[in-house]
C-alpha cells in the first residue's frame, strides 16, 4: 500500500493489486476514507466514493488531490510501470 503523500492529516495512497485499474487515489484522515479517479487527459477527478466525509472534507482533500494531481499520475506511473 504505498503511500504517496502525507498531508494536513491526510494520507493519500493507493493499493499495491490495483494496477489495471485506472489512476486512482485513496485518501484518509481520521475516520474518513474516499478514492478518486484521476482523469489525466482532462486534468479532473472524480469521486468514487466518500465515507463518513462532510462537504467541507471533500473540498479539501479535492483541493489537495489538484494541487499535487502531478505528482499522484507520477508516483501511480513510477510505481506500476516499472
Amino acid at each position: 500500500m504505498p503511500t504517496v503523500l502525507f498531508i494536513l492529516g491526510w494520507r493519500l495512497y493507493f493499493y499495491s493489486n490495483e494496477s489495471l485499474e485506472p489512476i486512482h487515489i485513496h485518501a484518509e484522515k481520521g475516520d474518513m476514507e474516499c478514492k478518486f479517479w484521476i482523469l489525466t487527459e482532462e486534468i479532473e477527478i472524480k469521486e468514487a466514493f466518500a465515507y463518513n466525509m462532510a462537504v467541507s472534507d471533500k473540498k479539501q482533500i479535492k483541493k489537495i488531490i489538484y494541487q499535487h494531481f502531478d505528482l499522484i499520475v507520477d508516483a501511480w506511473n513510477s510505481y506500476f510501470n516499472k
